[in-house]
Order: C-alpha cells, then sequence, then structure tokens
C-alpha cells in the first residue's frame, strides 16, 4: 500500500477564536477529512490518519477523475447531506467491508467533497505559499470545474461572522477553524485554532454500566424524552473519579427497574467499538443531571459528556429532546454549502 501524500495540518483547540487582520475563519464541518490527490489516472482519497478512503466512497473517487486537471492535491471534508441536514452517521455506514454495501450507499446517499485547501497543481507545489496565495489557486481551480459534488468551503476574515457561525455550530457545524493568512501548510503540525461551541443538556439517567470488575459504575447512560413521550438514549457520562464512582453505585442499584428507555436503547456492544460488549442496568427515571457536551450527531452527543451538577429541581419529563436541536436552519446551512 502506497502511503499518504501528505499529513495533513491540523488544529489546537482553544477557548476563543483569536482576533486580527492575519487571520482567516471557516466553518469546522461535521465530516472526515480527505485528502484528494490525482495524478493522471490515478486517483486516491486519504483520511486524517492516514488511511485510503477510495473503497467507501467510489463516488467521490469517479468525481475527482472528472476534474479538469491531471495533477493535484486536495485537502477537504468529505460530507453526507441528509433531509435531517449533514449526517455523520451516514459516513460511519460506509466503511463497510462489502463492497455491493458500499456502492448501494454511494448511489442512495452520496458524498460530497468540502475543499478548502489546495497542496498542489499541475505539478507545482503550493504548500509553502502563504494561504492567501493557495486560496487564490483554490478557487480558480474550483472555478473551472462543474462538479455539484465538489464544493468550496466559505472562508472570512470578519471574526464577528465566524462567531456566528459557532454560535449555530454543534450540529451540521463542528465549529469554527481560525488560519493564518501569511502562513504555509504545516504539515502533520497543530497549526490552526479550532473553537467548538459547548452547551449543556438536562438529561434523565435511564441506566448505568458497571466497571469490568462489576463492582462499581463505570458510566451513566442519558436520555430525553421525545414528542410521543418515550426515553431516548442519547449519550453516555463517565468523567468521574474512582471515589465517585463508588459512591454513586449503591443509590443506582436501588434504582435499578426495566425497561430504563423506551425508545432507544444504548447498545450492547459500544457504539465506537464494536468489539467492546458490555451489558447497562436499566433504571426507574428518577435522577436528572444537568451535562456539557460539544456536538450532536443523529440525535446523540457525539463524545462522552462530562456531568456539571445534579438537578433535583427538574422533573425527569422536563428533559426534552428539543435541547439537542440546533439553530442552523436549512436555509443557512444551503448557504454555507453554496447552494
Amino acid at each position: 500500500m502506497t502511503a499518504a501524500p501528505a499529513a495533513p495540518m491540523e488544529a489546537l483547540l482553544a477557548a476563543e477564536l483569536p482576533a486580527g487582520p492575519e487571520w482567516q475563519y471557516e466553518p469546522k464541518w461535521d465530516g472526515f477529512r480527505c485528502l484528494a490527490l490525482r495524478d493522471g489516472d490515478k486517483v486516491e482519497l486519504w483520511s486524517k490518519s492516514g488511511k485510503p478512503l477510495g473503497r467507501y466512497f467510489p463516488e467521490i473517487v469517479a468525481m475527482v477523475g472528472r476534474l479538469k486537471s491531471d495533477r493535484f492535491l486536495l485537502d477537504g471534508e468529505l460530507i453526507i447531506v441528509t433531509a435531517g441536514g449533514l449526517s455523520f452517521d451516514a459516513l460511519q455506514m460506509r466503511l463497510h467491508p462489502a463492497e455491493s454495501r458500499v456502492r448501494k450507499l454511494a448511489a442512495e446517499t452520496p458524498a460530497l467533497l468540502m475543499a478548502f485547501d489546495l497542496l498542489e497543481l499541475d505539478g507545482t507545489p503550493l504548500a509553502e505559499r502563504a494561504l492567501t496565495d493557495r486560496r487564490v489557486n483554490l478557487e480558480r481551480f474550483l472555478g473551472k470545474q462543474s462538479e455539484p459534488m465538489l464544493l468550496l468551503s466559505p472562508t472570512t476574515t470578519d471574526r464577528d461572522q465566524a462567531l456566528g457561525w459557532l454560535a449555530r455550530s454543534g450540529g451540521a457545524l463542528d465549529g469554527v477553524v481560525a488560519k493564518r493568512r501569511d502562513q504555509p501548510y504545516r504539515e502533520g503540525e497543530r497549526a490552526m485554532v479550532k473553537v467548538k461551541q459547548h452547551r449543556t443538556a438536562d438529561c434523565v439517567v435511564g441506566g448505568f454500566r458497571y466497571d469490568s470488575a462489576g463492582a462499581a459504575m463505570a458510566s451513566l447512560l442519558l436520555g430525553l424524552y421525545d414528542d410521543q413521550g418515550r426515553l431516548n438514549h442519547v449519550g453516555f457520562c463517565s468523567s468521574f473519579k474512582a471515589a465517585e464512582k463508588k459512591a454513586w453505585t449503591p443509590e443506582l442499584q436501588a434504582l435499578i427497574e426495566s425497561p430504563g428507555f423506551t425508545g432507544d436503547k444504548p447498545d450492547v456492544a459500544s457504539r465506537w467499538a464494536r468489539d467492546r460488549v458490555t451489558e447497562w442496568q436499566p433504571l426507574r427515571p428518577e435522577l436528572v443531571v444537568e451535562v456539557l457536551y460539544d456536538q450532536v450527531t443523529g440525535g446523540r452527543f457525539r463524545h462522552g459528556t462530562r456531568l456539571l451538577r445534579r438537578r433535583p429541581d427538574k422533573r425527569p419529563d422536563q428533559c426534552r429532546c428539543e435541547q439537542l436541536r440546533h439553530p442552523l436552519t436549512p436555509a443557512e446551512l444551503d448557504g454555507l454549502l453554496g447552494r
């Protein structure tokens, strides 16, 4: 297997966006980072970790092969747009071993490539040039194309506009990235700045999982009620010290009672590591906690949440799914997608 053509430039997480005329801001898309290489008839797609992606996105391979240049290296994000907005779950479904399944999904929910950098064009390396120069070349390159599956990521030097994107992130957007306009492309370095919008939600504790020894709570399983009154599993919280887990355990054990979740239920296997199988214990829906989160995918928290406090003042039935619906409207998303 050949090696990836470059190590993508990455971003360092910060609490706020930097200010100044030397900065350029871009939406951080909720997708898969992708380097797209074309060298004559050869087309390759590479992930941020240096793994080939081409077999999972044949429609993007075909699209890159149709572009009006024989040699180039694009940096961008693979995204899939559904009726509900961008779908990270639809991207994950592509990572399937069966080629027939991948091609079926590619036809049903085709991916798009959101380009935000151009590192090489027609044999000319561009990575050492300043971002302002690379952006001009990227816009000129995309202006010659007529492929609806290839998009140009918007950018701004207006920090207030970037803060507006940040305020609407958490669903289709994963935050905002700031880049120095005068800098070259620094391969493999955290030379950009990323900022995420952290939010809070009040959730019902609908279950828990024991640790590997089966002696103490390892994680709380969180739920929210939908419009039909069903309690749906939306994520977990495991950011506890050993003493805190031990202290929680007797209280949770006293509440063990089926069914726990009456809508979507936790996976028996871990959502992110299918070889890790862990049973969960259902609870009477009495405990309410407030948690901190950053990203929502398919109606669930993308990552583990952090416990902020208990909410004995709040009724469980007041914990609704509406809390996870973020204010990026379909029209706003279409605007960012250039449609």
